[in-house]
């Protein structure tokens, strides 16, 4: 029910999207490019609007949201339920899931941090 109700709001956030950008082009791009600066897109002058603009609202947009939410839906963590067994990336590069770290009875210690 949940991935139904996602894909529903997904394809009529891009049906609404796509005709905002056929009626009004140019305000659209100003939206874009106004969320594109909280992502900080725009601060490479070799990535241009037309490089990354016009994909927004397009049937691969869609697949790409869809996909993201309905995988966002398996990442949840419950109090007292077992953990997401959600992908993660290794040093080398290597896409594992997060229990293939389990070793016995063993706890399983995530250590998140941030060198800058």
């Amino acid at each position: 029910l949940q991935k139904i109700l996602i894909l529903l709001q997904v394809s009529l956030s891009v049906v609404v999207g796509k005709t905002l950008m056929i009626l009004f082009p140019n305000a659209m791009k100003r939206y874009i490019l106004k969320m594109g600066e909280k992502s900080r897109m725009n601060q490479n002058p070799k990535f241009s609007y037309e490089n990354w603009g016009p994909t927004f609202f397009s049937f691969k947009y869609l697949l790409f949201v869809l996909k993201v939410k309905w995988k966002r839906l398996e990442d949840e963590a419950y109090e007292g339920h077992p953990a997401p067994n959600t992908p993660v990336v290794t040093l080398g590069g290597e896409v594992r899931q997060l229990l293939d770290f389990m070793k016995d009875n063993r706890p399983l210690i995530l250590n998140f941090g941030s060198c800058t």
